[in-house]
Protein backbone atom coordinates (compact mmCIF):
# COMPACT_ATOMS: atom_id res chain seq x y z
CA UNK A 1 0.00 0.00 0.00
CA UNK A 2 1.24 3.45 -0.97
CA UNK A 3 2.20 5.46 2.44
CA UNK A 4 0.66 8.46 0.66
CA UNK A 5 -2.53 7.23 0.87
CA UNK A 6 -3.79 7.10 5.05
CA UNK A 7 -7.32 6.38 3.44
CA UNK A 8 -6.53 2.86 2.70
CA UNK A 9 -4.28 1.77 5.19
CA UNK A 10 -7.42 0.31 7.60
CA UNK A 11 -8.54 -1.67 4.38
CA UNK A 12 -5.14 -3.39 3.66
CA UNK A 13 -5.40 -4.48 7.24
CA UNK A 14 -8.54 -5.78 7.24
CA UNK A 15 -8.17 -7.45 3.45
CA UNK A 16 -7.38 -10.46 5.20
CA UNK A 17 -3.63 -10.28 4.17
CA UNK A 18 -1.05 -12.04 6.91
CA UNK A 19 0.66 -8.29 7.25
CA UNK A 20 0.10 -4.94 5.19
CA UNK A 21 3.18 -3.44 3.94
CA UNK A 22 3.41 0.45 3.88
CA UNK A 23 5.80 1.47 1.01
CA UNK A 24 7.67 4.35 0.60
CA UNK A 25 9.94 3.52 -1.85
CA UNK A 26 8.75 3.26 -5.41
CA UNK A 27 4.98 3.12 -5.01
CA UNK A 28 5.66 6.68 -3.58
CA UNK A 29 6.86 9.54 -6.08
CA UNK A 30 9.46 11.37 -5.35
CA UNK A 31 7.71 14.32 -4.53
CA UNK A 32 5.63 13.04 -2.43
CA UNK A 33 7.67 11.07 0.11
CA UNK A 34 8.20 13.78 2.84
CA UNK A 35 3.57 13.68 2.94
CA UNK A 36 3.76 9.70 2.96
CA UNK A 37 6.20 9.74 5.59
CA UNK A 38 4.23 12.38 8.03
CA UNK A 39 1.41 9.80 6.97
CA UNK A 40 2.99 7.05 8.31
CA UNK A 41 3.74 8.17 11.54
CA UNK A 42 0.39 9.91 12.05
CA UNK A 43 -0.92 6.28 11.63
CA UNK A 44 -2.93 4.25 14.43
CA UNK A 45 -2.67 1.23 13.13
CA UNK A 46 -2.53 -2.37 14.62
CA UNK A 47 1.27 -2.28 14.32
CA UNK A 48 1.95 -5.58 14.81
CA UNK A 49 0.70 -6.88 11.15
CA UNK A 50 2.76 -3.63 9.60
CA UNK A 51 5.82 -3.75 7.76
CA UNK A 52 7.04 -0.72 5.89
CA UNK A 53 9.47 -0.50 3.27
CA UNK A 54 12.01 2.22 3.12
CA UNK A 55 14.14 3.31 0.11
CA UNK A 56 17.59 1.89 -0.27
CA UNK A 57 20.66 2.30 1.58
CA UNK A 58 22.23 5.17 -0.23
CA UNK A 59 19.23 6.86 -1.54
CA UNK A 60 18.53 10.61 -0.92
CA UNK A 61 15.62 9.28 1.11
CA UNK A 62 17.10 7.04 3.55
CA UNK A 63 18.03 8.29 6.99
CA UNK A 64 14.60 10.30 6.90
CA UNK A 65 12.15 7.21 5.75
CA UNK A 66 14.29 5.06 9.06
CA UNK A 67 13.15 8.39 11.42
CA UNK A 68 9.73 7.62 10.38
CA UNK A 69 9.69 4.15 10.50
CA UNK A 70 11.64 4.81 14.21
CA UNK A 71 7.99 7.07 15.37
CA UNK A 72 5.63 3.98 14.42
CA UNK A 73 5.23 0.81 16.10
CA UNK A 74 5.85 -1.29 13.20
CA UNK A 75 6.53 -4.84 13.77
CA UNK A 76 9.14 -4.72 10.47
CA UNK A 77 11.15 -2.57 8.11
CA UNK A 78 11.91 -3.90 4.59
CA UNK A 79 15.36 -2.98 2.78
CA UNK A 80 15.02 -2.80 -1.04
CA UNK A 81 17.79 -4.18 -3.42
CA UNK A 82 19.57 -5.08 0.17
CA UNK A 83 23.17 -6.17 -0.65
CA UNK A 84 25.40 -5.16 2.50
CA UNK A 85 24.76 -6.34 6.06
CA UNK A 86 26.08 -3.10 7.36
CA UNK A 87 22.97 -1.24 6.09
CA UNK A 88 21.11 -3.47 7.81
CA UNK A 89 22.39 -2.60 10.96
CA UNK A 90 22.02 0.98 10.39
CA UNK A 91 18.19 0.38 9.56
CA UNK A 92 18.40 -1.14 12.96
CA UNK A 93 20.68 1.73 14.49
CA UNK A 94 18.68 4.52 13.79
CA UNK A 95 15.15 3.25 14.33
CA UNK A 96 16.59 2.27 17.51
CA UNK A 97 14.24 -0.87 18.73
CA UNK A 98 14.30 -4.37 18.44
CA UNK A 99 12.66 -4.99 15.03
CA UNK A 100 12.71 -7.18 12.41
CA UNK A 101 15.06 -6.35 9.44
CA UNK A 102 13.55 -8.29 6.26
CA UNK A 103 16.18 -7.62 3.50
CA UNK A 104 14.44 -8.01 -0.45
CA UNK A 105 17.03 -9.59 -2.76
CA UNK A 106 16.74 -7.75 -5.62
CA UNK A 107 20.07 -7.26 -7.76
CA UNK A 108 23.31 -9.72 -8.74
CA UNK A 109 25.21 -8.56 -5.31
CA UNK A 110 22.17 -9.15 -2.65
CA UNK A 111 21.76 -12.76 -4.32
CA UNK A 112 25.69 -13.44 -4.01
CA UNK A 113 25.95 -11.97 -0.45
CA UNK A 114 22.67 -13.14 0.87
CA UNK A 115 24.82 -15.33 3.55
CA UNK A 116 25.85 -12.61 5.26
CA UNK A 117 22.61 -10.81 5.02
CA UNK A 118 21.01 -13.67 6.57
CA UNK A 119 23.25 -14.01 9.41
CA UNK A 120 22.63 -9.92 10.37
CA UNK A 121 20.96 -8.99 13.32
CA UNK A 122 17.45 -9.06 13.37
CA UNK A 123 16.76 -10.66 10.35
CA UNK A 124 14.40 -13.98 10.20
CA UNK A 125 14.15 -14.24 6.57
CA UNK A 126 14.78 -12.46 3.11
CA UNK A 127 12.86 -11.74 0.49
CA UNK A 128 12.76 -11.63 -3.74
CA UNK A 129 11.79 -8.84 -5.65
CA UNK A 130 12.17 -10.72 -9.46
CA UNK A 131 11.55 -7.49 -11.50
CA UNK A 132 14.43 -5.46 -10.51
CA UNK A 133 16.28 -8.75 -10.14
CA UNK A 134 15.53 -9.24 -13.60
CA UNK A 135 16.54 -5.49 -14.42
CA UNK A 136 19.88 -5.92 -12.92
CA UNK A 137 20.57 -9.33 -14.44
CA UNK A 138 19.63 -7.88 -17.91
CA UNK A 139 17.36 -11.02 -18.11
CA UNK A 140 13.73 -12.10 -18.75
CA UNK A 141 11.32 -12.01 -15.90
CA UNK A 142 9.48 -15.12 -16.50
CA UNK A 143 9.71 -17.88 -14.43
CA UNK A 144 12.02 -20.11 -15.95
CA UNK A 145 14.62 -17.19 -15.94
CA UNK A 146 14.51 -16.68 -12.45
CA UNK A 147 14.42 -20.04 -11.34
CA UNK A 148 17.78 -20.48 -10.01
CA UNK A 149 17.91 -17.61 -8.11
CA UNK A 150 14.75 -18.53 -6.62
CA UNK A 151 16.10 -21.74 -5.62
CA UNK A 152 19.27 -20.09 -4.20
CA UNK A 153 17.34 -17.99 -1.65
CA UNK A 154 15.40 -21.41 -0.37
CA UNK A 155 18.65 -23.37 -0.36
CA UNK A 156 20.66 -20.70 1.42
CA UNK A 157 17.68 -19.85 3.92
CA UNK A 158 17.52 -23.18 4.68
CA UNK A 159 21.45 -23.83 5.59
CA UNK A 160 21.37 -20.69 7.61
CA UNK A 161 18.25 -22.19 9.58
CA UNK A 162 16.35 -19.18 8.75
CA UNK A 163 12.74 -18.57 7.85
CA UNK A 164 11.91 -20.00 4.04
CA UNK A 165 11.96 -16.85 1.48
CA UNK A 166 9.07 -14.96 0.99
CA UNK A 167 8.39 -14.61 -3.23
CA UNK A 168 8.03 -11.66 -5.14
CA UNK A 169 4.61 -10.48 -6.87
CA UNK A 170 2.79 -11.07 -9.70
CA UNK A 171 2.29 -8.06 -11.47
CA UNK A 172 -0.90 -9.87 -13.23
CA UNK A 173 -3.81 -9.64 -11.29
CA UNK A 174 -5.91 -12.27 -12.86
CA UNK A 175 -6.38 -15.15 -9.74
CA UNK A 176 -5.61 -18.09 -12.22
CA UNK A 177 -2.12 -16.58 -12.80
CA UNK A 178 -1.45 -15.47 -9.18
CA UNK A 179 -2.37 -19.13 -7.72
CA UNK A 180 -0.41 -20.83 -10.61
CA UNK A 181 2.66 -18.89 -9.06
CA UNK A 182 1.75 -19.38 -5.74
CA UNK A 183 1.82 -22.79 -5.77
CA UNK A 184 5.32 -22.77 -8.01
CA UNK A 185 6.73 -20.90 -5.20
CA UNK A 186 6.03 -22.96 -2.65
CA UNK A 187 6.96 -26.44 -4.65
CA UNK A 188 10.46 -24.78 -4.26
CA UNK A 189 9.82 -24.30 -1.34
CA UNK A 190 9.26 -20.20 -0.43
CA UNK A 191 7.13 -19.87 2.83
CA UNK A 192 4.90 -17.28 1.17
CA UNK A 193 4.33 -14.48 -1.48
CA UNK A 194 4.31 -10.45 -1.61
CA UNK A 195 1.20 -9.09 -2.70
CA UNK A 196 -0.25 -6.27 -4.74
CA UNK A 197 -3.75 -6.82 -4.95
CA UNK A 198 -6.73 -7.50 -2.08
CA UNK A 199 -7.80 -10.15 -5.02
CA UNK A 200 -4.45 -12.25 -5.11
CA UNK A 201 -5.18 -12.76 -1.06
CA UNK A 202 -7.16 -15.77 -1.67
CA UNK A 203 -5.58 -17.52 -4.56
CA UNK A 204 -2.06 -17.51 -2.39
CA UNK A 205 -3.83 -18.53 0.68
CA UNK A 206 -4.98 -21.15 -0.83
CA UNK A 207 -2.24 -22.56 -2.86
CA UNK A 208 0.08 -22.63 0.38
CA UNK A 209 -2.78 -24.30 2.42
CA UNK A 210 -2.72 -27.87 2.03
CA UNK A 211 -5.40 -29.37 0.29
CA UNK A 212 -7.72 -31.94 1.81
CA UNK A 213 -6.07 -34.91 -0.04
CA UNK A 214 -2.76 -33.79 1.53
CA UNK A 215 -4.77 -33.25 5.05
CA UNK A 216 -6.38 -36.72 5.23
CA UNK A 217 -2.87 -38.57 4.13
CA UNK A 218 -1.17 -36.60 7.30
CA UNK A 219 -3.84 -37.43 9.59
CA UNK A 220 -3.65 -41.07 8.50
CA UNK A 221 0.19 -41.45 8.79
CA UNK A 222 -0.49 -39.73 12.49
CA UNK A 223 -2.82 -41.98 13.69
CA UNK A 224 -1.22 -45.10 12.00
CA UNK A 225 2.30 -44.07 14.48
CA UNK A 226 0.11 -43.43 17.67
CA UNK A 227 -1.70 -46.78 16.60
CA UNK A 228 1.41 -48.97 15.63
CA UNK A 229 2.75 -49.19 19.15
CA UNK A 230 6.30 -50.41 18.73
CA UNK A 231 8.35 -51.84 15.92
CA UNK A 232 8.25 -50.92 11.98
CA UNK A 233 4.60 -49.37 11.01
CA UNK A 234 3.43 -49.13 7.56
CA UNK A 235 0.47 -47.16 5.44
CA UNK A 236 -0.58 -48.22 2.29
CA UNK A 237 2.23 -50.98 1.71
CA UNK A 238 5.24 -48.21 2.41
CA UNK A 239 7.04 -47.83 5.60
CA UNK A 240 6.36 -44.56 7.52
CA UNK A 241 10.31 -43.58 8.50
CA UNK A 242 11.30 -40.23 10.14
CA UNK A 243 10.80 -38.28 6.85
CA UNK A 244 7.22 -39.54 6.28
CA UNK A 245 6.29 -38.31 9.74
CA UNK A 246 7.83 -34.98 9.47
CA UNK A 247 6.08 -34.45 5.97
CA UNK A 248 2.76 -35.41 7.79
CA UNK A 249 3.21 -33.35 10.77
CA UNK A 250 4.62 -30.39 8.65
CA UNK A 251 1.63 -30.55 7.13
CA UNK A 252 -0.93 -30.60 9.90
CA UNK A 253 1.11 -27.40 11.34
CA UNK A 254 0.67 -25.57 8.14
CA UNK A 255 -3.33 -26.13 8.55
CA UNK A 256 -3.05 -24.88 11.81
CA UNK A 257 -1.17 -21.54 11.05
CA UNK A 258 -3.11 -20.42 7.62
Amino acid sequence: MPADRPDRFAKALSSGADMAILDLEDAVRPEAKPAARQALVAADLDWTRVAVRVNPAGSAFWSDDLQAVAKTGAAAVIVPKAERTEDLGDARRRIGRDIEILPQIETARGLDGVDALLSAPGVRRVAFGHLDFALDMGSATDWDSLSLARQHLVWRSRVAGRAAPVDSVTPELDKDTTRREAEAARALGFGGKLLIHPNQIGPVRAAFSPDADQLAWARRVIETLEAGGKGAVALDGRMIDKPVEDAARRILSQAQTL
